[in-house]
Parts: C-alpha cells; sequence; structure tokens
C-alpha cells in the first residue's frame, strides 16, 4: 500500500517498533522514530506528522501546536502526566491510552512488594549475596494474615490485587475521592484512618495536581511505625524527602518503590541506598504478553484514526465534539 500518512514514534520501553510498523504499514502510515526525546527535536519532527506515539518522551505544548496536521496523540500506557492534554483537546487533536494492558501484571507486583516487605526478602538476600549468613540480624517478622492493606486509589489495578490479597490473609480497606467501592465488597475508610490502621498502604493513584506528593511529613506522621508504603503508581505522589525524613525517624518501617520522580532516579542518593527500601525499576506493568497487548492496540487506535473511524479510549473530547 503506497504511504500516505507519517506516524512519529517519539520513544519506546522495548528493543523495536516492528509490531507498530507493521500495523501502521496496513493503512499506508510510515512510522519515524526519533533521535532523541528533546523538545526541539519533537518540534521539528512533528511538523508534518499525522499522529504521534509516545511512552515516556514529555509532549509539551510547544510539541503539539507544531504538529499542525496531527490527528491523534496515542500513550503507550496508562498514565497522561507526560502530555499537554488541555493543549491537545484545545487543537482538537484526541489523545488515547491503553488503560487496562497490565492490570494483572502491576497488581502481581504490588503484590510481590508486599510480600518482599513481610518477609524480608530484600534484606536477606542482599545481605546474602555479601556473604553474610546471619538469620538474627533481620528485622522482626509478623504473619501476614490478618495484618491490613490500604488501597490509596480503587481502579482497575487496586480492584484486582483485592482478592489476589485476601488470599493471603490480608484485610483490605480502601479510600477514594467518592467513598466509592466501584461495586467490589471492600470497606470504604477515610484518609486518616487508612493511614493510621494499615501495615501496608499501596498508592494506586493517577499524578494530578492535587496528587503531586500527596504524601508529605504529615502523611507518614499518621502512619503505624511497623508500616510499609508501596507505590507502584507514579512516582510524583510521594516528596521523597519526606520519605527519607520519616525513615530516619522510625515513623514507618520501610518503602517498596517501582516509579520514582524523575526517572530514571539519582541511585546514589541515601533514601535508594537504605537496605529498608525495595526498588525495582519501574518493572511492575512488564510481560511478554502485557507488552505485546500494549504496542498492539497502541498501533490500531492510530490506524483507525488515520482512517476516519473514532478509536476506543479516547480520554479527551475535543471542543467541536458533544
Amino acid at each position: 500500500m503506497p504511504l500516505r500518512y507519517r506516524v512519529v514514534l517519539t520513544d519506546r520501553a522495548w528493543p523495536d517498533a516492528n509490531i507498530e510498523r507493521e500495523i501502521l504499514a496496513g493503512v499506508g502510515a510510515e512510522l519515524v522514530e526519533a533521535p532523541n526525546t528533546q523538545e526541539s527535536t519533537l518540534i521539528a519532527l512533528c511538523a508534518d506528522a499525522d499522529a504521534l506515539i509516545t511512552n515516556w518522551a514529555p509532549v509539551t505544548s510547544r510539541v503539539i501546536e507544531s504538529a499542525t496536521r496531527c490527528r491523534v496523540i496515542s500513550r503507550s500506557g496508562i498514565g497522561l502526566d507526560n502530555i499537554a492534554v488541555e493543549t491537545a483537546t484545545r487543537l482538537k487533536v484526541l489523545v488515547t491510552n491503553v488503560p487496562d494492558y497490565c492490570v494483572a501484571e502491576v497488581a502481581d507486583h504490588t503484590l510481590a512488594l508486599i510480600l518482599a516487605c513481610a518477609r524480608k526478602i530484600a534484606f536477606y538476600h542482599a545481605r546474602t549475596k555479601r556473604g553474610e549468613y546471619r538469620l538474627a540480624e533481620g528485622p522482626p517478622m509478623h504473619r501476614l494474615d490478618r495484618q491490613t492493606l490500604g488501597l490509596v486509589g480503587l481502579g482497575r489495578i487496586a480492584r484486582n490485587l483485592v482478592p489476589k490479597a485476601r488470599a493471603l490473609g490480608l484485610n483490605v480497606v480502601a479510600q477514594t475521592r467518592s467513598m466509592n467501592s466501584g461495586g467490589i465488597d471492600c470497606r470504604m475508610v477515610d484518609f486518616g484512618e487508612l493511614l493510621a490502621i494499615s501495615d501496608f498502604v499501596s498508592l494506586h493513584l493517577p499524578l494530578t495536581p492535587e496528587t503531586q506528593h500527596l504524601f508529605g511529613p504529615h502523611e507518614f506522621e499518621r502512619m503505624k511505625p511497623t508500616a510499609y508504603l508501596i507505590n507502584t503508581s507514579r512516582g510524583g505522589l510521594v516528596a521523597s524527602d519526606a520519605l527519607w525524613q520519616a525513615l530516619q525517624a522510625r515513623q514507618i518501617a520501610g518503602a517498596a518503590l517501582d516509579v520514582f520522580s524523575p526517572e530514571p532516579p539519582d541511585l546514589t542518593l541515601p533514601l535508594y541506598c537504605d537496605e529498608r527500601v525495595i526498588i525495582t525499576p519501574h518493572a511492575a506493568f512488564v510481560s511478554v504478553e502485557s507488552i505485546a497487548d500494549l504496542r498492539t492496540r497502541v498501533a490500531q487506535q492510530v490506524a483507525d484514526v488515520l482512517c476516519g473511524h473514532r478509536p476506543k479510549n479516547v480520554v479527551n473530547l475535543p471542543q467541536n465534539d458533544s
């Protein structure tokens, strides 16, 4: 099929773009990969783009305004904090995501981090790897059964996590702004109570101006000194300086983090070197199956728009639609 469209891929977290290229070629679209994610590079490259696919790169207002032919910006992921959605909406550019491609993976990763905290897996692993085989050096461990998991946010991932956590004997409570359980059997509590009663506090929120640094000094003061913070959502939800201060003051027992602000973080900082903190490199979403699903659905959404169809998972509504 002759090439009629130009699609810019700003960045990717996988070895190649073969899936995207094959799907887009089927509708006459050429896929062009950006050599870097600098704003000036993307502005120049997107000037004649019919569509953008982005993973982590900042798709700023200036980038979108330069892409005068662009009809859709498709996020290879769930969150939208790297895209100037308001600008896209003003310019009648559709923005799409894939909100459910890795729900099971992130829920499983969250549960794995909870288990690692509870059973001190990372602590003992690091010690034994450096030649220290001393059980007594570890901090106290408590039976997981009947401990409380507090979910801040109750979207798809958190709802997937609930039955898995209960299967281990955890008591699960949740908090949302609406206090709506979303149709699942989960006790809803207010934010203060969740902090006070939870042995594990797990974050499942989008990053917005309202949730930026939701966890700061005041929130850590309200947590149990034996509690753990788990974050597989967005790094900006947690003020890292406040987390480090809370650990130093022994206001909480530890943390398990898969997301950071910025990414990658400076791993030489004391917070990330502390053996009470478990670190994984934004890996919660990854499986062979989830990545293939994501890439296929993202490319298909772009192809749908180029063919004149409305794609699934439009997250904004251009002002000329009602």
